[in-house]
């Protein structure tokens, strides 16, 4: 009785550290780049990137690559000026930066026939922002811009519309994620928990 107990507590509590690191995605679900599998952006839309995450991407090696562009370049399906190209048949691309990030088969007919990806990852909400510095004093000549009366406050311009670029709402499916890793979480915790009780 106590064996199983031990095992389902220490591989919860592998689960619990693995929750603190990023996280690796299989493309669309299975790993396969092919046109057989060509509804990326769908299992994209439905997923949650994070800055150090990584994405896998298996291909035959020689007759496909995974080819990371611009945005004009993914429309236009053209892997002439490559951001990243990607040949082994087994590509890890690590997500280094929040926005968008385009992919598209090396294959210009494949991309055509939806072969492509745009994976969005999400800003880095944690607490590492970057200490503020303090305003440079004006030029000699210049007058440095004076505080606004008092009683009255600066107004900041009012806040872009969110685009397609640079939307900064959570998928969808936020909420249900962050349910699901808090339920993972404390079932990690209490499986783990287990171990120091038996």
């Amino acid at each position: 009785m106590a064996k199983p107990v031990i095992i389902i507590g220490l591989l919860s509590l592998l689960s619990l550290i693995h929750n603190g690191n990023a996280y690796e995605f299989m493309v669309g679900g299975s790993g396969d780049w092919s046109l057989a599998s060509a509804s990326y952006n769908q299992w994209a839309e439905k997923s949650r990137f994070q800055v150090g995450d990584t994405v896998m991407f298996k291909y035959e090696a020689g007759k496909d690559s995974v080819v990371q562009v611009t945005k004009d370049d993914y429309n236009n399906c053209n892997p002439a000026s490559p951001i990243a190209k990607y040949n082994d048949g087994h590509s890890m691309v690590k997500l280094n930066e929040s926005g968008p990030h385009y992919f598209i088969s090396g294959l210009v007919e494949n991309c055509k026939k939806n072969e492509k990806i745009v994976i969005v990852v999400m800003a880095d909400r944690s607490n590492r922002s970057p200490p503020s510095s303090p305003p440079s004093p004006a030029p000699a000549g210049e007058e440095s811009p004076s505080p606004p009366p008092s009683g009255e406050e600066s107004q900041s311009p009012p806040p872009a519309p969110a685009t397609e670029d640079n939307n900064p709402t959570p998928a969808p499916n936020a909420a249900t994620s962050i349910v699901t890793s808090f339920m993972y979480s404390f079932i990690a915790f209490a499986g783990s928990s287990l171990v120091f009780v038996f």
